[in-house]
């Protein structure tokens, strides 16, 4: 008979050796072989947390900050964002305005927008302290660059994402700040900015801006930023081409849109997409559980892989190399009469 020690290390190695398999397999249940990539099409681009509301603040008029906690958050850099999914299911791109060195909570404003979507009013309305909300993220489509100079100009809530900017730039920079808003009552952070003194930084509130002024004479080399109103925006394009912009509004649409044919390759499937319609409205009178959320090109939901024809790209998210192969279909439409998408 095999002796007990024997026996022991036998069994040991045996369990041990089960439970590598259980990991290996669980990660590539056609193991072998190697993990598949996730499909993209109807997928969230990153995985979720479920953060609790540990702090709620009216900070300006008609502006609320959250503070959401959790553990061993992510790190973030200046200029991040999340989507926060709220509790009616809506998703909404919300820029960090704490530090990127608290990896225990995440900090955001929004403000109430009377005629939006409903997704600001959900927040100031229903979004109360102890409530747990799925957050994915962070991402950062508007990183700070290593320059000589910065210029910011910012519109309202646009200020969320330049504030950790501010406090991130090297000692010594030049920098100045536009701050423009309705009255100062609504302009949220103002003491904070306070801190950094006045020389470098113009608040105007009740009037336009004078951009003319302020970019006529730029630092040479200087990273211009803008976030804010789209007529803000479109103002400070106009004046300086390679300005960084933030929006989490969609660009108004293109003049002229025309009418085209989608195949959906996999259901086998041909639908028209009207000129004052959408790809995501077609596809979904077919196939009504098509995932989407927020429908302005932000959030990713409704990704789907594109196999044939060109795309007339109208997001705000994927990168150059997600454009090679795959689109929004909420917002970006086909560059011909047909497209063919992975469905």
């Amino acid at each position: 008979m095999p002796k007990p020690l024997t026996v022991a290390v036998l069994t040991g190695a045996a369990l041990l050796t089960r439970r590598a398999l259980r990991r290996r397999v669980r990660a590539s249940p056609l193991w072998p072989l190697p993990a598949l990539d996730p499909p993209i099409s109807g997928r969230p681009r990153s995985r979720a947390l479920r953060l609790r509301v540990a702090a709620r603040e009216t900070v300006a008029e008609g502006v609320v900050q959250l503070r959401l906690e959790g553990r061993d958050l992510p790190r973030w850099e200046p200029g991040a964002h999340i989507d926060l999914v709220l509790p009616s299911g809506l998703v909404r791109q919300y820029s960090l305005c704490g530090d990127p060195a608290d990896t225990s909570s995440y900090t955001v404003a929004t403000r109430l927008v009377e005629d939006g979507r409903g997704g600001s009013r959900e927040v100031h309305e229903q979004v109360r302290v102890g409530a747990e909300l799925e957050v994915r993220g962070p991402r950062n489509r508007f990183p700070l660059v290593d320059a000589p100079a910065y210029v910011f100009v910012v519109g309202g809530i646009g200020i969320t994402p330049v504030l950790p900017m501010l406090r991130a730039l090297p000692e010594g920079v030049d920098w100045r700040l536009l701050y423009a808003g309705r009255t100062p009552n609504s302009m949220p952070f103002l003491e904070e900015l306070a801190e950094f003194g006045t020389d470098r930084i113009t608040v105007v509130s009740g009037r336009r801006p004078e951009l003319d002024v302020l970019l006529a004479e730029l630092p040479e080399g200087a990273a211009v930023y803008c976030c804010g109103p789209e007529g803000l925006m479109a103002a400070v394009e106009e004046r300086f081409s390679d300005v960084r912009l933030e929006r989490f509004v969609p660009r108004a649409p293109l003049a002229g849109n025309a009418a085209f044919e989608v195949e959906l390759r996999r259901s086998g499937r041909t639908l028209n997409v009207p000129a004052d319609s959408t790809v995501l409205a077609a596809v979904r009178a077919e196939l009504p559980d098509t995932l989407y959320s927020c429908e302005q090109g932000f959030c990713g939901t409704c990704q789907q892989r594109v196999v044939e024809g060109e795309v007339e790209h109208r997001d705000e998210l994927l990168t150059d190399a997600e454009r090679d192969d795959s689109m929004l279909i909420c917002v970006s439409r086909a560059r011909g009469e047909r497209i063919v998408l992975d469905m």
